[in-house]
């Protein structure tokens, strides 16, 4: 199969460029050249041809009204529904890699690679490690703890495991690899979206954080936290992690450390600006905003003080609730804090290297898996395009046509 006629912008940075792509047996094999006569072609006039978008931070398993679901007002089947449409809006919207940073069981991943439902490939952590009372453990006060486990729905969704002191962290780590998760997430301050602590407060010891470190390590993948504050995050880069998730207070000086360390900053835009307009469209009560309000220009200036300090920057929507249909919103909000390239870039080649893909997708080039978006006209000169569904033409998901409204 070649795609030809398009404007190919290939995730590295490069300028774009009019070549055509081959494709066989679901990688890119050619980039450049004329088909040969006779050959399966896809015209792509007009269209702008970007690698497959790559969301760093998403929640799968919160695609239903937050507080109603976990009070089970929600039927696990309206709850599963909700899982399905979230996965094929995903990829409708170009999104051919996610990467689910806490709350789905690995059945919903598997029966996504099954082909059963369409939806994007899912790496993922299971669920998420958190401390008694800290972000991630939601929870209502007057519930004892011991009972937080009741809120898992087998085979669908996982929220959290509660760690506290290294040897219940040593448990959990093996308890998610072993429920198939890819990666360990940690949280390691408060959070936005919490019950019970403060953006301010730190969670987990360096100890605890580095007993999760070495469990990955043992099998060969990283740990990323969860972390606003500077003091949760010198905590997680002190503990060897490999990634800090929204990051919103980080400095120069942390900015500079994590360089050091190569540790990645994912910064989460789109979800702060979901919370600012309306809260409760997430199934959350509206003073969750006033939580809200400092995270905004904090990961603004965060991703600032990343790109000067040398920090490899990516890119998560983070949206939770039943309206998540605005994933590629997070590129064009990176577009105005930065500009649409930088942005791709972000959503591809740099989310590539994080998610530990490089070698398979992020970039157009021959070796790697056939995973492609083509645009009706061009995002970088109208980064609207990239949240707007109508407007992704064409999606190809490792050589498969998913999607094709040319």
């Amino acid at each position: 199969m070649w795609l030809a006629g398009a404007i190919v912008v290939d995730g590295s940075g490069r300028d774009p460029v009019e070549a055509a792509v081959q494709v066989e047996d679901g990688l890119i094999t050619r980039v450049g050249g004329a088909p040969p006569a006779g050959a399966d072609v896809l015209d792509c006039s007009g269209m702008t041809l970007t690698p497959g978008l790559i969301d760093a931070h998403v929640h799968l398993g919160m695609s239903s009204s937050i507080e109603a679901s976990l009070a089970g007002r929600v039927p696990v089947a309206e709850l599963a529904a909700d899982m399905f449409a979230n996965c094929a809006r995903t990829l409708d919207a170009g999104f051919t890699t996610v990467r689910d940073t806490g709350g789905i069981d690995a059945g919903l991943a598997g029966v996504v690679a099954s082909g059963k439902i369409p939806g994007p490939r899912i790496l993922h952590c299971g669920p998420l490690l958190c401390q008694t009372g800290g972000h991630g453990y939601l929870a209502p006060e007057w519930e004892p703890s011991a009972v937080w486990d009741r809120h898992e729905i087998l085979g669908l969704r996982s929220l959290s495991l509660l760690c506290d002191g290294p040897d219940e962290m040593r448990k959990n780590a093996r308890e998610a690899f072993r429920r198939g998760a890819g990666f360990l997430k940690l949280c390691v301050t408060g959070g936005v979206v919490s019950w019970h602590d403060k953006l301010s407060d730190t969670q987990f010891s360096v100890e605890e954080i580095a007993v999760a470190v070495r469990e990955a390590a043992a099998r060969g993948t990283y740990v990323t936290v969860h972390a606003h504050n500077n003091a949760g995050i010198r905590n997680a880069v002190a503990a060897g992690v490999r990634c800090v998730e929204h990051g919103s207070q980080i400095d120069a000086e942390t900015a500079a450390l994590m360089a050091e360390h190569d540790v990645a900053h994912v910064p989460t835009l789109a979800v702060v600006r979901a919370l600012l307009d309306d809260a409760t469209a997430a199934g959350l009560p509206a003073e969750i905003a006033v939580r809200a309000e400092g995270v905004w220009q904090g990961q603004i200036d965060a991703i600032h003080a990343g790109r000067e300090a040398g920090v490899r920057v990516g890119s998560g929507s983070d949206l939770i609730g039943p309206r998540q249909d605005g994933r590629g919103h997070e590129l064009v909000l990176r577009s105005q804090v930065e500009d649409p390239m930088t942005a791709l870039v972000s959503a591809t080649r740099v989310n590539a290297g994080i998610l530990g893909i490089e070698d398979e997708t992020g970039t157009i080039e021959v070796g790697k898996h056939a995973d492609l978006v083509g645009f009706a006209g061009n995002p970088l000169d109208d980064p609207k395009l990239f949240a707007d569904r109508d407007r992704v033409a064409l999606v190809i998901q490792h050589g498969r046509v998913v999607k094709d409204r040319r």
